[in-house]
């Protein structure tokens, strides 16, 4: 890809809109100083002292955090929360990145999805985060919430120039993604094949029909009934794309670490290589990072080809960002092109 051809897909962003259907979760983290450290007359235990807590959108909220730092210029969020303290933080900090929650559904039926990440900071050493606390709906969806959040999924849908799909509850039917919102999006996917509608799936990414899917290499062997630690050479990956495409009648993206991200079409499947990085990295929120810069991508015109490497070049810049889930802004995507460039030897 040429710079120029570059700055021709990022201008069509401005004047996109894209909207992510699925789980939203809140991202806390609680910086802890490791000097203040105190013990528990109660306990015995160490206290850890919480100096700051920094609240971001997560799951499905770090897609669309990736969607307005590219410079996306409509993002809707679709997707149903606690009517809770977590709920407040999370459309707060939905709105202050320019992301409309519009179909978010506010409920008391439900807890907000939080993951709570105490950050230990201590003189001379990197941030390191300790043991997470999850919190999540381990119930199946209440019938009604399933209800609301599909009429808003579908009103949605039809106003839209891309639809990403964020399953990122492992559980089944505990998620927004139920069994039977799979089905509709198969049937709006039948009725709409023009329309860019991308899903990615923790657990599930082989019940997927009728949508392009974006499972990381693991997801794609599990789901053709291969391990996932199974080799996977670029062989063995065109197979496990053909196979997919089959059942989605769909191109995909299988992101593949430091190999790159395969993109598998009709004509065949081409493996994008990756930007090698040079420190320290933090995979957190990578594949996030893919699905909104695949997606925009499409929806301003690119190619597969187009997509998978400017979803390289996206995550490669979002990795080097430790102790917080990443963004790439323009500036960055531009540099990081030419440095991607000299890599590949283009000059």
């Amino acid at each position: 890809m040429t710079s120029e051809r570059l700055e021709e897909l990022l201008g069509r962003f401005e004047g996109l809109r894209i909207a992510v259907g699925g789980d939203y979760f809140l991202d806390k983290y609680l910086d802890i100083d490791g000097a203040l450290a105190e013990v528990s007359l109660e306990t015995g235990l160490e206290a850890h002292q919480v100096v700051e807590v920094r609240c971001y959108p997560g799951a499905a909220g770090t897609v669309t955090n990736n969607l307005a730092a590219l410079g996306v210029g409509e993002i809707i969020a679709v997707g149903a929360i606690g009517d809770d303290g977590e709920g407040f933080e999370l459309r707060r900090g939905l709105e202050r990145t320019g992301v409309r929650p519009n179909g978010l559904i506010s409920t008391s039926e439900l807890r907000t999805p939080t993951y709570t990440k105490p950050m230990l900071r201590e003189p001379g050493r990197a941030p390191r985060e300790l043991e997470r606390l999850d919190i999540k709906n381990r119930e199946p969806l209440p019938p009604a919430v399933e209800r609301a959040f599909l009429e808003a999924l579908r009103e949605t849908a039809a106003r839209v120039d891309g639809l990403i799909i964020a399953d990122q509850v492992q559980e089944r039917n505990c998620g927004v993604i139920t069994d039977a919102v799979r089905e509709a999006l198969a049937r709006l996917g039948d009725e709409s094949p023009r329309t860019i509608l991308l899903a990615d799936s923790r657990a599930r990414i082989g019940l997927f029909r009728h949508v392009l899917i974006k499972p990381n290499r693991g997801e794609a062997l599990a789901a053709i009934g291969l391990g996932s630690d199974a080799a996977a050479d670029e062989e063995t990956m065109a197979r496990a794309g053909k196979a997919l495409m089959e059942r989605t009648g769909r191109p995909l993206f299988i992101t593949a670490g430091a190999e790159g991200i395969y993109a598998a079409t009709a004509e065949g499947c081409v493996r994008v290589p990756a930007f090698r990085p040079r420190g320290p990295i933090d995979i957190v929120g990578a594949g996030d990072s893919v699905d909104a810069a695949v997606c925009a991508a499409l929806c301003a015109g690119a190619t597969h080809k187009e997509a998978a490497l400017l979803g390289c070049l996206v995550s490669s810049l979002t990795i080097e960002q430790i102790g917080v889930t990443g963004t790439a802004s323009f500036d960055a995507v531009r540099k990081r092109l030419r440095e991607y460039r000299e890599q590949q030897g283009h000059g």
